[in-house]
């Protein structure tokens, strides 16, 4: 047998068990919690507001790049 060659257990790329099941609890934890989110922003005070919401943006909006323009680029607003 070759060095580094692994036999038996998962195939490649198959997720672990346990992972999968942490992943449901998690879902189904998430899920009902977003029922009582209104709720929850309420009674936050707007700095912790803010902070709650700036980290859940990230995985609502898609992560926008910074685009730059290189010397010599010509611009054109012809509509």
């Amino acid at each position: 047998m070759a060095a580094g060659t692994k036999t038996g257990g998962r195939t490649k790329g198959t997720p672990n068990r346990l992972t999968k099941e942490i992943r449901a609890v998690l879902k189904d934890v998430i899920g009902q919690q977003l029922e009582s989110m209104p709720d929850i922003l309420e009674t936050l005070q707007p700095k912790e507001k803010l902070e709650f919401i700036i980290k859940l943006m990230p995985y609502v909006l898609p992560k926008v790049e910074t685009v730059k323009m290189n010397d010599g680029e010509g611009l054109n607003f012809d509509w």
